[in-house]
This record gives C-alpha cells, structure tokens and sequence, in this order.
C-alpha cells in the first residue's frame, strides 16, 4: 500500500469555521453582495425595532466623506453589563457572535414582543464584513463604546458616565463597509431614501433623517397620515375606487393568534398604470412577498366574491378567480408578526403560514363591511374584476394574430426603424420599459427598431402553438418580426419578415439570463427556420466600466467589460500603463435602465463596438438539443434537471 499523501480525505480534512469566519467565507449566505445597503439597514433595523416596541422616536442616518455609514437612536440603547453565562460584555456578544440577540424570547418578558430581528445574525454580519465598527450605547446614566476592526475587539470596552450633552438613551452606531465583499462600495441612495421614508410611513410620529456630509444635505420624513398618504403620493394613475384602508389586530381574547399580531393596509384599485405593491413585516421590507400578501389577497377575493354574489352581478358563464380581483390592486401592507419565518437571512419573503389566515382573517370582514357601506363603488370594483375574468378566459381560448383589414396592425410599443431595407434593418427585443427608453434615444433610427418587453417572457416550450397568442408579448413579437409560428418541418412563410436581424437584448445578470433563455427558448420552438437562416442574435452588454484618470499624455478615458476576467485585463493593462492602483473607479451596470442613451449606443447598439452573437444550432442534431431542451424547460423535468446540474454544476460561471 502507498503511503497516504496530504490531499487524503481524512478527519484532519475536516475544518469548524468559528465566530465570524463563516460570514467571511460566504458573505452570500448571509447578505446581499451586489452593494453594503443591507449590512447598513440591519443595524437600521434594530434602531426601527426599538421605536417599534415603543421606546424611540428618532432615528438618524449619517453618510460620511469617508464611505461611512452612522445610524443613531433614541432607544434604550445595547445593554454593557457581563452576560451571565457567557462571560462577556453583552454588547460584545451582539457583534461578535452568530444567533446572539434580544430578539429570541417573544413571551412576556422578552425585551421584544415584535421584532424584525429574528436570526441573530444581523448586525454580526454588518460587523464582520466591515472594516472598522463604532459602536456606543448610552443606558443607566452610562457611556459605553467599543471599537471592532475586520470583526474583532480591537478597543475593549470602555464605560464613562454620561456628561450634560450625551443623549439619556440610545446605540450608535458607525460602520465602515470592506469593499472587498461588494460588487460595489457605492449605497444605492434610491433605495436608502426609499427604506428610510418606509420606516417613517410604517411608525407614525417617529421622525427619521438622512444626513450627507458631502452635499451638506438634510432628508427628513414624519407622517401623520400613514399609509394612505404614501400610497397617495406613490400612485402614478388615479384610483377608480377610493382608498381602502384598515387594521386589525390580535387581543388579549383572541383564540387563533398571540395579542398584537395583525396587520394595517392600504389598498386602491386603478384601471391602468403600473399597479404600486409594497409590503412590510415588522416594519422589514418584504420585497419577495409572501404568506402575509397571500392574506391580502385572499381577503380581497372573498370580500369582492361575496359582494358580487349578494347583488348578483356575475354574468353567465364567467368564473372568478383570485388573480381577476387582485390584478389591478396597489397597495401597503405592514404586518405584526410575533415569531416570523423569512426565507432566507436577507428576509425578502415572509414564509410564516399563519399569516395567511391572520392577515386574510382581518381583511375580509373589513371590506365586506366597506363594500356593503359604499355600494355604488363595490358595483365598480366589481366591475373591473368580471371584465378581467372574460379577458382572462377569452385569452384561454384558441387566439388568433390581430389584424384590421387583413393587415397585421404592428404594436403600438414597437419605435420602428425608417429604413425598408430588410437585410440591413434590426429590431432589439429589449428587457424593460426604462432600457427601452434608453435604446430608443441611442439607437440608429435610420435601421434599428426597439420593441420593449415587460417581465419575464412566457415559457413556451410546452405551450401549443394556437395558444401562443394568448400572451400579449409573443403576440407582439411575432407581429414585429412578420413572420407566424411555425414548426421545424413547416415551410413558414419569410417574405414577411421585416427585420434582417432579431437581436435579443437583456440585462447581464441571472434575471436577464433567463429572459434571454425564454426568448431562446421561444425562437427555437415557434420559430426554428428564423434560426436556420440566421436572422437571431443575443447582444451581450457590458457588466462592468472602468474609468481611469488622466495619465501623462493620455486623456481620461473608459472601457467596458464584459464579466470579471475582461474586467481584470483591463486593470492590468492600466497598472502596465502606470496608472496607480485605485486611481480608477469601476461602475457595474445593474441593468441596461442604468445605461444611458450614449452607453447604450457605444456598448451594445453600434455596429463597430457591440458584440452581437448569432444563434446557430451547434453540433448536436436536431433531436437532441430538443430532448435537452425538454429536460431544461419542460415542466415536469425538475428530477432531469436536478440531475443536469449535479452532472455540470461545476462547469458553469454563475453571476449571483
């Protein structure tokens, strides 16, 4: 036998990550990494939780020159004694330990009866992916402050009594980002500015400011009319039914729920527009949803279902469902839940099942009532649900391509281009209203048209072809191009065609991969012969720019990359130029809606610097690029699948 060499797969093989190491090494499972915001609206978090729990009215928010964040209270402030079992400084343990918080114990006792925290694992995280941590609690007549650098104490605990002008109570807190965790150093102000004012909607009276030290700028938000106001302000089109709003919430009597838990809501229903759907659970953003908005919904359905039946106003032959009701619904929900379960530690989605029939338990009776109380409005919304059940069940039918004497009328979206030279014009089927006002600006009207797409695009590999036309967005994209749906062996009719080249644009991250994938996938099923003759192509737009100073001779200039290895190259062809490291500012494009009108044009529209890949069919024949097709995108694949990955996992490059 040969003696065992060092790779051998034995117990000193195996390695325990201890205290913060985990986040370290895996900042991914812990917190978003595209930029620092949610590191920052964790310690933002506790700060709303202790107003929450009704001992704070102010929270502060600082953004400093230097790229540092401090987050400052009025609340009871960290705890600084001895931790009874633990042999250290409370406020030690908060940030230097996983699963240690006050936000555990839920019974009466509890310093939290509801809270958004619930992992403990919060601002740990903030902690160990920031380069140097402030933190300073005012309790008990005391001042406390301790200093962490990478994650570690690097100031031990120092207490002081409070002078005349320290604060009575409150934490703050400022932390300085490690850029080395994020795709980008930079805050998304939008999005900081959005979370604040939510926080100021969701606890009215508590007044909540952002302050920036280079603009020397002040935002505050107070509100007194809460969520009505916001979603007021926040509505682009007009409701056709006035606002429902109301709350509900658990007693001391109630048999199903714990005293507290409810929700408050505010609903409007308008008839066009982008509808506006913002919910919260204990005052945390839930941007995925989840079982609380199910309770929304199902509440709303009941209701309106109940209303139509009791006046009989359902027209023969038409079945309502959920969606018909919920389809032209804005609205704010904040729930209270005393233990909530998210999906995931980021707590995009609420996952909690009771929340369904605790949020749906309030809602229902509250619009049954209002309907019953304003009549002539339930007839409206009532009327707005059965006209979108028949336009949903005439959808559900054989549909046929809209035409106005004979002639396809093209969609209105599409800004066609003026040229009829059909192999010189393109049209760009593009992800997004925002990109494609963008493309619209920067392309070349002469032969470039811009037909932009809302959301995800159908998955149609297993939709027959007569159905097709049931979607709004195939419709149109069939409409545009000139050409009708067709099979691998059919001899479709091309000289509709309009366009020498069908250019598929999409962001160049996972969500727009994957609408690439359903245009793909599209193209390949319905209409194989426009591949076959090689008028579909995928535009590849940057991921990244790198602006780098002027240097000598040479002007300040920019260049795009693709993904991280052009990325590199491009840095190391600076550093040869002698451009000193981090004199440079890179930028990574979140979507083609950041771009504008002038990048659009260099990077992924004009001809002489654009990467255009064509679609061709490769090696593999026919009938087996359709049975992995099948296995990819049928709906009843997800074992093939599953095995597919296991199989090729490790080969492919994910942007996550």
């Amino acid at each position: 036998m040969s003696a065992k060499t060092p790779s051998t797969y034995s117990e000193a093989s195996i390695r325990v990550l201890k205290g913060l190491e985990p986040v370290k090494q895996r900042p991914g499972m812990y917190t978003r990494t595209d930029n620092p915001l949610h590191i920052v609206q964790e310690v933002l978090d506790n700060a709303a939780d202790e107003a929450l729990a009704g001992h704070g009215k102010k929270i502060k928010v600082i953004l400093h020159a230097d790229g540092s964040v401090t987050i400052e209270d009025d609340g009871r402030g960290i705890p600084f004694g001895m931790h009874p079992e633990e042999n250290a400084p409370v406020i030690e343990l908060v940030f230097t330990r996983l699963h240690a918080g006050g936000k555990f114990d839920k019974g009466k006792g509890g310093a939290y009866s509801f809270s958004g925290g619930l992992h403990g694992v919060g601002v740990s995280v903030t902690n160990a992916l920031a380069l140097r941590l402030e933190v300073k609690s005012y309790r008990e007549g005391q001042v406390a402050d301790l200093v962490f650098e990478n994650g570690d104490v690097t100031r031990t605990l120092q207490t002081r009594p409070a002078a005349d002008g320290d604060r009575k109570t409150g934490t703050t807190v400022r932390v300085w980002p490690d850029p080395k965790y994020f795709e980008s150093a930079q805050l998304p102000l939008a999005e900081l500015t959005h979370l604040l004012r939510s926080k100021a909607v969701l606890m009215p009276g508590v007044n909540v400011t952002l302050s920036t030290e280079k603009t020397k700028e002040t935002q505050t938000w107070q509100y007194k009319g809460g969520l009505r106001d916001y979603l007021m302000q926040s509505l682009y089109g007009d409701p056709v039914i006035p606002l429902f709003e109301g709350e509900g919430f658990a007693d001391a009597q109630s048999d199903n729920f714990a005293e507290g838990e409810g929700a408050a809501w505010c609903v409007a229903f308008t008839e066009e527009g982008q509808a506006l759907r913002e919910s919260y659970v204990n005052l945390i953003p839930t941007s995925a949803g989840g079982t609380h908005e199910s309770g929304l919904r199902d509440g709303l359905f009941t209701a309106v279902k109940s209303f139509i039946e009791l006046h009989s106003l359902l027209p023969k032959g038409v079945k309502l469902m959920p969606e018909d009701v919920f389809a032209r619904a804005s609205y704010v929900l904040s729930a209270k839940v005393l233990d909530p379960q998210f999906q995931g530690q980021i707590k995009e989605r609420l996952n909690s099942r009771d929340a369904v029939r605790l949020v749906s338990s309030f809602v229902r009776p509250a619009l049954e009532l209002w309907l019953n109380q304003h009549v002539e409005y339930g007839k409206k919304l009532a009327e707005l649900a059965i006209k979108a059940a028949q336009t949903r069940q005439r959808a559900g039918q054989k549909v046929e391509k809209r035409k106005s004497s004979g002639v396809a009328v093209l969609p209105g979206k599409l800004t066609d281009c003026e040229s009829r030279d059909i192999a010189y014009n393109e049209v760009f089927l593009v992800e997004g209203d925002s990109a494609g006002g963008s493309a619209k600006m920067g392309r070349d009207k002469e032969n470039q048209a811009i037909l932009p797409l809302r959301g995800k695009v159908l998955n149609t590999w297993e939709v027959d072809r007569d159905r097709l036309f049931a979607n709004t967005e195939i419709h149109d994209i069939s409409v545009a191009i000139g050409v009708d749906p067709h099979g691998p062996n059919d001899t479709p009719d091309l000289t509709g065609l309009r366009y020498g080249k069908v250019c598929i644009l999409s962001d160049a991250d996972v969500d727009g991969s994957h609408i690439q994938v359903l245009l793909l996938t599209l193209f390949f099923k319905h209409f194989p012969k426009l591949i076959d003759t090689g008028h579909v192509f995928v535009a590849r737009p940057p991921l990244f720019r790198v602006d780098a100073p002027a240097r000598g001779k040479k002007p300040a200039s920019k260049a795009y990359a693709l993904d991280d290895a052009e990325l590199n190259a491009i840095l190391d062809k600076l550093r040869k130029e002698g451009v000193r490291e981090g004199t440079w500012s890179i930028s990574r494009f979140k979507g083609l809606g950041e771009m504008n009108a002038e990048q659009l044009w260099d990077t992924t529209l004009n001809p002489d610097t654009r990467r255009l890949l064509p679609v061709t069919l490769g090696a593999i024949n026919l009938e087996d690029t359709q049975t992995l097709m099948t296995k990819l995108m049928g709906k009843g694949e997800a074992a093939a699948r599953r095995t597919l990955m296991e199989l090729h996992g490790d080969s492919v490059e994910i942007d996550v």
